[in-house]
């Protein structure tokens, strides 16, 4: 497939409607050029797991790992990371979260469905560990969601979990920014039902990502920073405009 000279400076959304999942390899293809040999093998083969781990996986109108590639390619680009450790958990952000078996049992042989739910999120975060070094495998485990209590409002337990863990492991909160990023100011890029309740569900969390992203500990030079606030503003003009009711004409 041909892809036009400027893919690179094309907006991610944009790659993704034109030129869909292959548009957004070839563009990480290109981010690619910016690190050596022994880093984009590591970074390829986080990709290819991801690609296997989220096959069969979709995100409404698209295959999941558009989502993956969009994260981990704007922390390469808008972000300027050059943290491997960090691009890789970028890619497998939600591996242990979506497919803790499948993943668990590459390092057992055994099939999916082997383990019950908590031994198989250690298993495969230490999968993770093996495969690509302990620091990805902690990244990952702090974007992963753990098992919430029923009886407690979901959203809000989400919430919880996100500022203890990402409190703690200033590396994840760019991860985990940059996923709010793809889901929050790209939802108004999704249809359906899940415009409204995935407003619902991120809106609250803007407070919370800005007071992140502006920790002087957060890994991220002060003009990443400032885009990343930008972005977080242009999340909440898109909440409000789903969320909140419009003026009445006098």
């Amino acid at each position: 497939m041909e892809f036009p000279a400027y893919l690179a400076s094309m907006p991610m959304h944009a790659i993704t409607e034109i030129h869909g999942e292959p548009g957004l390899l070839a563009r990480f293809r290109l981010e690619l050029r910016a690190f050596d040999e022994a880093a984009r093998e590591r970074l390829t083969e986080a990709l290819d797991l991801a690609a296997e781990l989220h096959r069969d996986d979709r995100r409404v109108r698209e295959p999941y790992l558009n989502h993956l590639l969009r994260v981990a390619i704007r922390m390469m680009h808008h972000y300027q990371v050059r943290d491997v450790d960090v691009i890789v958990a970028g890619l497998l952000h939600d591996a242990v979260e979506d497919h803790p078996d499948e993943l668990a049992a590459t390092a057992s042989g055994e099939s999916s469905g082997a383990h019950d739910g908590g031994d198989a999120t250690a298993t495969a975060l230490a999968v993770l560990a093996h495969r690509f070094g302990p620091r990805v495998a902690r990244l990952v485990g702090a974007v992963t969601n753990p098992a919430y209590d029923p009886g407690r409002d979901k959203h809000v337990q989400y919430r919880e979990h996100v500022a203890a863990s990402l409190d703690r492991e200033p590396w994840a909160r760019v991860i985990k920014i940059s996923d709010f990023t793809d889901n929050g100011v790209g939802v108004i890029h999704t249809v359906g039902p899940k415009v409204t309740s995935s407003a619902r569900k991120y809106r609250p969390l803007v407070p919370v990502y800005r007071d992140l992203v502006t920790r002087p500990d957060t890994p991220l030079s002060a003009p990443v920073k400032e885009h990343i606030l930008g972005q977080l503003d242009l999340a909440e003009e898109r909440f409000s405009a789903i969320l909140d009711e419009p003026p009445h004409p006098n």
